[in-house]
């Protein structure tokens, strides 16, 4: 007896197969008896935060700076690298180092109408190459939203955030720029690549 597949059935066995492949990459099905070994995700870090490259693999010992914000928020930014694309991506570790759940000051938004359509978002930082005397403000996708950390409103004592915010790219020739977020003391960075 010969099977002929019809090419819906074809299409259908691809789907299917793919769905297959899909559910166990992402249910880690296929033996090893790992589950025990795996780390536990926490709280924070199971929330959708949007987009957002993992401020801990560009981590340095040392962060290129420390801005000190209100009600004991600390952001640490770890790095700021330029793509090719001709974007500067930053990205830190926002902190609670008090003693008490911090809402995070709606300003760090900024108060532009198409940013504060959009909720919480690191929106308001801006980089000013003083070099230049060019601001540059955070990018945005085609619907307006910030291309930032965004979905956050408070932080709990002692817990710490990663972010990321992405911006246009100063010229190559002006590698030091200042990072500013309103509510945050200023700071100098240096851009890498």
């Amino acid at each position: 007896m010969s099977m002929r597949f019809t090419t819906k059935a074809r299409r259908g066995m691809a789907v299917l197969t793919a769905a297959a492949a899909l559910v166990v990459g992402v249910t880690g099905c296929g033996g090893g008896g790992d589950d025990d070994k795996k780390p536990k995700a926490s709280a924070s870090a199971s929330q959708d935060r949007g987009s957002q490259p993992s401020a801990q693999e560009n981590q340095a010992d040392d962060p290129l700076a420390e801005l000190r914000g209100s009600a004991g928020l600390l952001l640490q930014i770890v790095s700021a690298e330029r793509d090719a694309g001709g974007f500067v991506t930053v990205s830190g570790n926002l902190k609670n180092e008090g003693a008490k759940r911090i809402t995070v000051p709606a300003a760090v938004r900024g108060n532009e109408t198409e940013i504060l359509r959009h909720g919480m978002s690191l929106g308001g930082a801006t980089l000013v190459d003083s070099k230049d005397k060019k601001r540059y403000y955070v990018l945005r996708d085609t619907d307006g939203r910030p291309l930032t950390t965004t979905g956050f409103s408070s932080i709990k004592p002692g817990e710490s955030l990663a972010v990321f915010i992405q911006f246009p790219a100063p010229p190559t020739d002006s590698p030091e720029v200042t990072f500013e977020l309103p509510t945050f003391a200023s700071g100098t960075i240096t851009i890498s690549g």
